[in-house]
């Protein structure tokens, strides 16, 4: 089962990056909030199901909800700055940067807990560290496209969000250790070796819920309709004969051309799609990490992002230059190396 697990989770999430890319206009203002919020939704039902099937202590999850909010908000945030700066640059520059957190995660460790990091793993980050700027060195032509088109300051900021996402994401998985590694010495209460992980991914989901409500009510307040026509620009009609009030307070039956809700939803189908698949991988990749979690960090960081390069070439028609790629090849051989050592 450990590989059928990484697999799954890998190609989810690998093909939930293609999703988020077209579905994450430049155009579209609150593009990356409603987003989340077909992100949060979708963690939502999961966690339910979870939360009544896997043992999770209910009395006590109330209090390790708040417990790990540290931690949530750490992977929320560092998701919403990725489905904002993807709407800006190319889904195979950020996607790399975004996964190279696994290299702060060692340098967070030997800072704070005093942890050693051994010369393999120094070597690592710094081949994962190069390999970053030179992709951003060597992006000359799209910097330039980006400033012309967004303006110097939106464009900075674009490219500054994987980096956000690799930042964040990485304080989230070093915060996660004083959670998840050992029962015995967890923040969490009430749990056991069986369900610790659980506990914690429900903790984490339903966050993500909270924060999908909080942003649909923000939505709402800014007169912004969760599924507006966004992605489509314009959207078939139809035209029916309703009874409507006149001025005159008369219900008459008139002729009215309006789009019908199901389109509207197939308009945001691409936000759809991504978040329906990384639950998707968010379900299986707790079960691969306890069966394996030494191949499973490998595959699972590494392959997702294969998998979203290959895809983007193919069905987004990314194309980066040569001297790209060989750094983009650099930063995996970081990436699967440091998972490999750290495994």
């Amino acid at each position: 089962m450990l590989w059928f697990f990484l697999i799954f989770s890998t190609l989810c999430w690998g093909i939930a990056e293609i999703f988020y890319k077209k579905g994450s206009l430049e155009r579209e203002k609150y593009s990356h909030l409603k987003t989340t919020v077909f992100v949060g939704f979708f963690m939502g039902i999961y966690a339910t199901i979870v939360l009544f099937t896997q043992g999770i202590d209910l009395a006590a999850f109330p209090k390790n909800f708040l417990i790990y909010l540290p931690v949530s908000a750490c992977y929320i945030i560092s998701m919403t700055c990725s489905y904002f700066g993807v709407r800006f640059i190319e889904e195979s520059i950020s996607d790399p940067i975004e996964n190279s957190s696994g290299a702060v995660v060692p340098i967070l460790c030997a800072v704070f807990l005093h942890e050693t990091v051994e010369v393999p793993g120094i070597i690592c980050i710094a081949v994962i560290a190069v390999g970053i700027l030179c992709v951003g060195f060597f992006d000359k032509k799209g910097k330039a496209d980006r400033r012309r088109k967004y303006g110097k300051k939106l464009a900075i900021w674009a490219i500054a969000m994987p980096f956000c996402y690799m930042l964040l994401d990485a304080v989230g998985t070093f915060l996660d250790i004083f959670y998840t590694e050992d029962v015995e010495t967890t923040l969490l209460v009430n749990v056991t070796e069986e369900n610790l992980e659980h506990t914690a991914n429900c903790a984490y989901e339903f966050t993500f819920l909270l924060v999908a409500i909080g942003l649909l009510i923000f939505l709402k307040a800014k007169g912004e309709k969760l599924f507006s026509l966004g992605e489509a620009g314009n959207a078939p009609t139809i035209t029916k004969k309703k009874w409507v009030m006149d001025a005159n307070g008369t219900m008459v039956k008139q002729k009215v051309t309006f789009v019908p809700w199901y389109r509207k939803v197939l308009c945001q189908k691409w936000k759809i799609l991504a978040a329906l698949f990384e639950t998707a991988g968010q379900a299986t990749y707790l079960f691969a990490l306890s069966e394996g979690s030494g191949i499973a960090a490998v595959i699972l960081c590494a392959g997702t992002v294969i998998t979203s390069l290959i895809l983007a070439r193919l069905f987004l028609k990314e194309k980066l230059s040569f001297t790209q790629y060989i750094f983009i090849g650099i930063i995996m051989v970081g990436i699967i190396s440091l998972a490999l050592l750290e495994g």
